[in-house]
C-alpha cells in the first residue's frame, strides 16, 4: 500500500484583521482613525482586528465604503476565517480522541478506499479521527458507540468469534453508503418470492451474466443488495437487516470466493428476510452469517441454513446424494436440478459424504465487479 503523507493543514488562522492592518497601513491611518471613520469605538475596532468579535454585515458594508473591496470579499474573508478556527478547534479535539482509532480496522478501510491512505502516525491521526467520523456519519466516538456500539445488542452471530464491534461496524456501514437511499420500490414479498425462483436459475451462469439481472430483479422487489470487499477482523461472509421498515438490504462480502459458498450465503441472508422480518422486533435484528461457522446454534440461523439447503436441492431430491459416486454423476444430478454442480459439491462436502478436499475442480471462484470497484 502507498503510504501518503497528511494533507498541510496549518495550524494558525488569518483574521480578516490581518487585511485590515495591512489596507490601514497603505493609507498610514491608525486602529483610533479607522474607528472614527466607522463609526465604531476603538475597543470594538481592535477587537474586530483580532478577530475577536465576528465581521458582521453591518461592518462589511461600512469596510466597502471606507477601505474599498465588496461586501461580498469581507462576509467571505469573515466566513472562511471563522470556518478555519472551527478545524482548529476540531482538530484539537480530534487529538483528545485518537484513542478510538485503536478500536477500528483503519488499514483495511484504507485498502478499500473508505478513507484516505496515509501513515498511521501520531501528526495523521486527528485527521484520520476526522476521516473515520464522517465515514461513520457520526459527530463523535461516542455517538459512535450509542449508535453501532448499541448495534451489537441486535447483532444474530452464526459464530463466537464475530466480536469485533470496530471491524463489523466497518463493514456495515460500508454497506449503509454503498446502498445509498432508499429511493426503489418498496419490499414486496410476493416479488421477492419469484425474483428468487428465478435466481435459483442463474447458479450456472458467470458472475458477469447473472449479476445485473440479480440486482435488477432485487431491486424490483424492493431488496437491496451490494457486495462490500471482507473485512477479516470482521469474520463475516454476508449479512441480512432492514435498513428501514420498507427495505431489507443482503450484503454478502465474497469471503471464501467459491461458488457454493456465494449462492449459499445469498440464499441464506434471503431466508432471513423471508422467514424473520414478521414485527418490528425482528425487523431490528442484524443475522451476521460465516458459512465456515459449522453448525448454527441459533434456531433464527438454523431454519435459514435449512431453507437455504431445500431452496438449492429440493428435499424430494435429497436421497440421492449419498449414491453420488463420481463428477460425472455429480454433474449429471446438478444438471436435472438446473443447479451448478460446485452447489452439489459444497452439499456433499457440508454433509460429509465426501471429504472437503474432493471434486474442488467442480467448483468456480467468484469475483464479481462491484466487489473490486467499492
Amino acid at each position: 500500500m502507498t503510504k501518503l503523507s497528511a494533507p498541510f493543514a496549518p495550524d494558525w488562522a488569518s483574521p480578516p484583521g490581518n487585511t485590515i492592518l495591512d489596507l490601514i497601513e497603505e493609507r498610514g491611518w491608525t486602529q483610533a482613525e479607522l474607528a472614527v471613520r466607522l463609526g465604531y469605538s476603538p475597543k470594538h475596532v481592535n477587537q474586530l482586528v483580532n478577530g475577536k468579535v465576528p465581521l458582521s454585515e453591518d461592518a462589511a458594508l461600512k469596510l466597502e465604503r471606507v477601505l474599498g473591496s465588496s461586501v461580498g470579499f469581507w462576509l467571505s474573508r469573515e466566513a472562511k476565517y471563522r470556518e478555519h478556527c472551527a478545524r482548529l478547534a476540531a482538530a484539537q479535539t480530534h487529538a483528545n480522541w485518537i484513542g478510538w482509532l485503536d478500536e477500528l480496522p483503519l488499514r483495511e478501510l484504507m485498502a478499500v478506499g473508505a478513507i484516505t491512505k496515509c501513515r498511521i502516525d501520531a501528526k495523521a491521526k486527528p485527521s484520520l479521527v476526522g476521516a473515520c467520523l464522517r465515514f461513520f456519519g457520526v459527530a463523535s466516538p461516542d455517538e459512535w458507540r450509542n449508535h453501532y456500539g448499541g448495534m451489537q445488542y441486535s447483532f444474530r452471530r452464526s459464530r463466537e468469534e464475530q466480536s469485533d464491534i470496530g471491524a463489523i461496524s466497518a463493514w456495515l456501514r460500508m454497506g449503509e453508503r454503498q446502498a445509498g437511499a432508499p429511493d426503489g420500490p418498496k419490499y414486496n414479498r410476493t416479488k421477492f418470492e419469484s425474483a428468487l425462483k428465478a435466481i435459483r436459475q442463474f447458479t450456472r451462469e458467470t458472475p458477469q451474466q447473472f449479476e445485473p439481472k440479480l440486482r435488477q430483479l432485487l431491486n424490483e422487489s424492493g431488496v437491496a443488495f451490494v457486495i462490500v470487499p471482507a473485512i477479516p477482523r470482521a469474520r463475516v461472509s454476508g449479512v441480512a437487516r432492514w435498513l428501514s421498515p420498507t427495505r431489507p438490504l443482503i450484503q454478502l462480502s465474497l469471503y471464501g470466493k467459491a461458488n457454493d459458498k456465494f449462492w449459499f450465503t445469498f440464499f441464506h441472508e434471503s431466508a432471513h428476510i423471508l422467514l424473520h422480518a414478521n414485527n418490528k422486533d425482528e425487523k431490528k435484528s442484524i443475522y451476521l452469517d460465516d458459512p465456515n461457522s459449522g453448525q448454527a446454534t441459533d434456531q433464527n440461523e438454523h431454519e435459514a441454513n435449512t431453507w437455504a439447503g431445500d431452496w438449492l436441492i429440493q428435499p424430494q431430491y435429497q436421497y440421492e446424494l449419498t449414491t453420488l459416486r463420481s463428477k460425472t454423476e455429480v454433474k449429471k444430478f446438478a444438471n436435472e436440478l438446473g443447479i451448478h454442480p460446485g452447489i452439489v459439491v459444497g452439499r456433499l462436502q457440508h454433509d460429509g459424504l465426501i471429504k472437503p478436499s474432493w471434486m474442488n475442480d467442480l467448483k468456480v471462484s467468484f469475483c464479481v465487479r462491484d466487489a473490486a470497484d467499492i
